[in-house]
């Protein structure tokens, strides 16, 4: 399987890179973004671009991929309703046209988030625009998946480029256990996330938005 990557550098698009890399079914790995990825790796490439919505000059780069992994996004935290649009609805869409354009068999995974307002008419603002998001996805003529991930707990040295996330994180890591046990339908890892986005490109799913139960059930079908 050749994949694509957008977000690598992110702390979900890290967990991701990770298990691409880790699996043996996955024979190349692009990334996509304004920066490089961390990585080395025989079969990592990047694509560094400072405008993501306009791929026109690294089209040969994306063309002849069987999935693409969509992790980017940003925090509402003090953004108005058309900044927040313009970042997780206007550029995905973006992205994800011309990627299913010139990659018509490509599986599609948008990392959402739960609690997405799949009606976009409720009160929280990042739920509609997600919700938007995900009912803008689903309707493209080419496989696509939407994963909504509660609390992502990072592993294998993974840290968020976001200082306080990793404060919090940091005070989170040694009640994980805990947690999970009080709360087993809102925490996953970074490591199932990106499993699970594989086995679902690998070998579908019969839920097109999958809630973090259904991530981490898929997480376990990964075979190495």
């Amino acid at each position: 399987m050749k994949v694509l990557l957008f977000g690598a550098t992110g702390m979900i698009g890290q967990g991701v890179l990770r298990e691409c890399l880790n699996d043996r079914g996955v024979r190349e790995v692009v990334t996509v973004g304004r920066r490089p990825s961390e990585d080395r790796h025989p079969k990592l490439k990047d694509v560094v671009t400072p405008d993501l919505t306009d791929l026109s000059k690294f089209e040969s780069d994306i063309t002849g991929f069987d999935a693409c992994f969509f992790t980017i996004g940003v925090s509402a935290l003090g953004m108005s309703e058309a900044q927040y649009t313009k970042v997780n609805y206007d550029l995905v869409l973006s992205v994800a046209r011309t990627i299913g354009r010139l990659n018509p068999g490509i599986v599609f995974i948008y990392v959402s988030g739960q609690g997405t307002d799949s009606t976009e008419h409720g009160r929280t603002m990042w739920a509609r625009v997600k919700g938007k998001t995900e009912n803008a996805l689903l309707a493209l003529p080419f496989k696509t998946y939407m994963f909504r991930p509660g609390a992502v707990m990072p592993m294998h040295g993974i840290r968020s480029s976001t200082g306080w996330y990793n404060v919090m994180y940091a005070i989170a890591t040694p009640l994980y256990p805990v947690l999970k046990r009080a709360f087993p339908n809102s925490f996953t890892t970074t490591e199932q996330l990106g499993k699970a986005m594989i086995a679902v490109a690998r070998d579908s799913s019969a839920k097109r938005v999958l809630e973090t139960p259904d991530i981490n059930a898929a997480a376990t079908s990964t075979a190495r």
